[in-house]
Order: C-alpha cells, then sequence, then structure tokens
C-alpha cells in the first residue's frame, strides 16, 4: 500500500534537521528548536492514526527507492500494526525529553539537544525500515548518540555505564550482522525483509539463525541473564537518557523478535519455546525481586523495567493472539509508565540532588501535586485494573495460561511481588516521614513540569479504559504474524529438515478475534 505522500520519510527525518540546526544556534534557541521539531514530529505523526486501515494486515505507507545496485540495497519503509503504536509511542514521549532537560542540562546544551534529535530518528528508523541494510544503519546509528548522552551528560560512574552499554550491545549487533548476511546468501540474495519473511529456510540454519538474533536482540531487550548493563546505565544517564532507554530502545529488541523471529524462523521459534518462556519468567521474578533489595529509585525503577519487559517476551514466544497482542500493547503500557517513572526521578532530583529514598521521603506534604503524579504511574506500574499496565499483563496471562497454567502461576508471582516493591517505596517516598534532609522551599511542580507529565497520566487512563483502538489495529497483522508464510517468496536452498506446517494452528492464524483455549494454542 504505497502513500503519495511520503508520511514516513518526513516522520524518520524532520528530527534529523532539526539536530543540525540545533548545533548552529545559541543555547536558549537550540532548546526551543529541539522542542518545536519533537513536537513538529508529533504532530506529523498524529495523522497515521486516522489514515492507518486496521484491516488489512499489509505494510501502509510504503515508499521504496533504489539505493545501492550492488548488492541490491533499497530506501524501503512501511507500517504495520505492530510498528505503528511503537512509531506513535516515540514521537510522543521526545518532546518531554526535552522539556525534561529544560534546566537540568546546563552545559554543551546544543549538543545535548541535537543528540537527541539524532536519537529519534534512529529509533524511528529502526521501527519503520523494511531493507536489512537500511534497518541495521538505523540501528547502529542511535549507538553514538546514546553513548554521548550517559558519557557526556551522564553522573559521576558514567564512562563506566557508558562503555558497558556500548560494548554488549556493539556485541549484539555484530551478531545480527551476521545473521542478516546468512539471509541474504540463503534468501535469494536480497536484503528485502518482507520477501525473506515470505522465504522457508532448513532447521540448521534456522537454529544457528536464532542463535544469532537472539544474542543481538536479548541484549537489547534486555533478557535475563544479558541485563546488568542496564541498571547502571539508567543511574548514570541523565533523565532524557533513562526516558529514551527504558520507553524506546528497550522495544527494539522485542520488536526484532516479532518483526524476524518469528515470521522468519518459524520452526526455531518453537524449537526454543520452552528455552526463551524460561528466561522470560526468570526475568519477571529475578527483576523483581532486585528491585525490592533497592535504596536508589532510579535503580529499583531499572530492575522494575527487567521485569516487565519479562512479560513482552513472554507475551511473544506463547505464540497465540493474546499473548502477542498483549506483548505489543506492554511494549508501549511500559514506554508510557516507566517513562513518566523516570520523569519524575528526575524531577525530583533536582530539588534533592538525591535519589536515594531514605533522602526523599514524605513528600506529600511539600509536594502533593509530585506525590499525585508518582502515585498513578507507580500504580500503573503494578498493573491496577483501570490503568494501561493492567491491559497489557492480562492479555500476557491469558495467553500463557493457554499454553501452560504453571507457567502463568509462576508469571503472576511477578505481580505480587511488583505491588510489594511499588508500594514499599510510595510508603516511603510519598507517605512516610518528611525526610531530615527536606528544606523549607522544596517546591512543587511547576507548569512546564506538570505540562510533562499530564499527557503521560491521561494516557494511563484512556488505554486502560479504552485499549480496544489501540488493539484493533493489531489484530491483522498479528493474526498474519502466526499464520505463516504461505508460499515461498525467494528460492532456498533443500534442506533436511523441511517445515511442513505453520507454526500455530489453522484455527488461529484464521481468527482475528480472541478465540477459546483450545483454539489459541501454538502447537
Amino acid at each position: 500500500m504505497t502513500s503519495s505522500f511520503p508520511w514516513l520519510s518526513l516522520i524518520v527525518f524532520l528530527p534529523l534537521i532539526g539536530a543540525v540546526l540545533c548545533l548552529l544556534v545559541k543555547v536558549e534557541s537550540a532548546r526551543w528548536l529541539a522542542l518545536a521539531f519533537t513536537v513538529a514530529d508529533f504532530l506529523c505523526s498524529l495523522p497515521l492514526w486516522w489514515l492507518f486501515d486496521s484491516s488489512t494486515a499489509e505494510m501502509q505507507f510504503v515508499e521504496r527507492a533504489s539505493w545501492i545496485t550492488s548488492p541490491p540495497v533499497q530506501y524501503s519503509l512501511g507500517l504495520d500494526g505492530i510498528s505503528f503504536p511503537l512509531i506513535l509511542m516515540t514521537t510522543l514521549l521526545m518532546p518531554f525529553c526535552v522539556t525534561v532537560s529544560w534546566t537540568a542540562i546546563e552545559k554543551r546544551v546544543q549538543l545535548f539537544m541535537a543528540m537527541l534529535l539524532v536519537m529519534e530518528t534512529a529509533m524511528l528508523g529502526v521501527f519503520v525500515a523494511l531493507d536489512f541494510v537500511l534497518f541495521y544503519v538505523f540501528w547502529e546509528a542511535m549507538l553514538i548518540p546514546m553513548y554521548l548522552l550517559i558519557g557526556v551528560w551522564g553522573g559521576s560512574n558514567r564512562l563506566y555505564a557508558a562503555i558497558k552499554f556500548f560494548l554488549y550491545t556493539l556485541a549484539g549487533s555484530v551478531l545480527l550482522l551476521v545473521a542478516i548476511l546468512a539471509l541474504y546468501f540463503h534468501g535469494g540474495q536480497t536484503f528485502d525483509i518482507l520477501a525473506l519473511s515470505r522465504g522457508t529456510y532448513g532447521a540448521s540454519l534456522q537454529t544457528w539463525l536464532f542463535l544469532a538474533f537472539f544474542a543481538a536482540f536479548a541484549v537489547k531487550v534486555p533478557m535475563f541473564p544479558f541485563h546488568t548493563w542496564l541498571p547502571d546505565a539508567h543511574v548514570e544517564a541523565p533523565t532524557a537518557g533513562s526516558v529514551i532507554l527504558a520507553s524506546v530502545l528497550l522495544k527494539m529488541g522485542t520488536y526484532g523478535f516479532l518483526r524476524f523471529t518469528l515470521p522468519m524462523l518459524p520452526d526455531a521459534t518453537v524449537t526454543f519455546t520452552k528455552p526463551m518462556i524460561a528466561l522470560s519468567i526468570l526475568a519477571i521474578i529475578y527483576g523483581a525481586y532486585m528491585a525490592l533489595a533497592q535504596t536508589d529509585i532510579k535503580k529499583l525503577i531499572a530492575y522494575s523495567s527487567v521485569s516487565h519487559m519479562g512479560f513482552v517476551t513472554l507475551g511473544i514466544f506463547v505464540l497465540n493472539v493474546q499473548g502477542i497482542e498483549g506483548a505489543v500493547m506492554q511494549m508501549v503500557n511500559h514506554g508510557i509508565t516507566t517513562g513518566g517513572l523516570f520523569l519524575c526521578v528526575g524531577i525530583l532530583y533536582e530539588r534533592t540532588h538525591s535519589r536515594h529514598i531514605l533522602d526523599n521521603t514524605g513528600l506529600a506534604g511539600p509536594m502533593p501535586r509530585y506525590a499525585l503524579f508518582l502515585m498513578i504511574f507507580a500504580l500503573s506500574s503494578l498493573g491496577l485494573p483501570g490503568t494501561n499496565s493492567f491491559v497489557g499483563e492480562f492479555l500476557v496471562l491469558a495467553g500463557t495460561f493457554l499454553w501452560s497454567k504453571i507457567a502463568t502461576a509462576l508469571a503472576a508471582l511477578g505481580v505480587i511481588l511488583a505491588a510489594a516493591y511499588i508500594l514499599w517505596l510510595m510508603q516511603r517516598v510519598v507517605f512516610g516521614s518528611p525526610s531530615p534532609t527536606h528544606r523549607a522551599h522544596l517546591l512543587d511542580l511547576n507548569a512546564r513540569e506538570t505540562a510533562t507529565l499530564v499527557p503521560l497520566v491521561v494516557l494511563v487512563f484512556v488505554i486502560g479504559i479504552f485499549p480496544n483502538p489501540l488493539l484493533t489495529r493489531m489484530h491483522a497483522t498479528v493474526a498474519l504474524l502466526l499464520a505463516g508464510p504461505k508460499t515461498p517468496a525467494v528460492a532456498i536452498e533443500p534442506s533436511p529438515a523441511p517445515r511442513t506446517e505453520p507454526v500455530p494452528t489453522a484455527a488461529v492464524a484464521a481468527s482475528l478475534s480472541y478465540p477459546s483455549s483450545g483454539q489459541a494454542t501454538a502447537r
């Protein structure tokens, strides 16, 4: 479904233009310029909500142009029901990353704002690229600006955290490149993601490709036990960097599983389903237990992200409609809720210059508006009914129940533990005895900070009460994803163990509504 107007190119590259201009102006102008371009990009993405056709699983707003002749590389962009909500979430959050940095960033402001805008272009490009080389360019393009955001504007241990982030991500990216080249040579010498997704591959090749993809995407999620870079990066990063990390960068890993692993490697996906679900449940429980042990608010939220992203990977690999739609919903919900929590921590740090719980207790008295916003995001994080996170977690657990009741019971422990560490945090930070370090002039939220948090609070309740508008835009894409390829688009070398049937049952593939438990179970 080719678009007559280059919507995706406009959305992807508009921030890059702003980045160049930010380097050419003065400090105050750089702030306003970055805000103007991020808001403009969000406004440009809004028409997609009405133009998107939820009745089809085809790529929409497709743009294609020849880029490199040999090997054949195309500038190819497109959007479907999986990438669509991630694009809107990214463009929505970036203006808040600018506003929360308005006074927090005082040195090299022009470069900081430019790096935020470059990051936005790279992240948006990952979600819409339909050529593997183009995807890899965007995937790698976010490394340098994120490294600089942590390494230049981070905390006292920023260089260690930045190098650790860079090395972990780069190691996974090298294996991703190997997998892309293997697909190119075994898939008819094309980098077209859609064509490669319609191909069939031998069992041995699928296994090795799955492991290579896993190395790249598991680090990015990050899945247990590849998560150790995340708490350090979150603690040392500036607030905007933490929001970008938690809300968008982690989703690039789960997006990779959905875009490449499931459609291209269905047999290997089934083979590795049990280990992937086991790792997901381990991440849910381990992340929650580690969050219980933290005294630093930011590190607590970082470990809660490990736990919540475990629900996302769990939903993906139960291989049914409820699980995958719940996973995509949770990707969006985690971005909104955890992004809001990190924004609250950054606002508090500007006032008390401490992230330790004992230094920030009893805030309901001096900062009642702040305490209200913090409570809303916290209750959403633990999955309170009526909030956005409840919808995603419920669907994931429903899909997991169809796969295994025991796995569901184990995953549900994460919900109980989340209630424990979130309520423990709120009891002290919001309702505890006032900290002796509190000063009489500890101010509540100002107009800029309130305007930053209000839209996210609105989304917490809108998605929590009316999730169907977002879910309906996923149905067709998820059904196609579960159906598997119908006819090979490229000639593949004979395999000693060819695939003989789609991954899930035919009933799941044909159904766009939530079927009964007997229908929804993947083989």
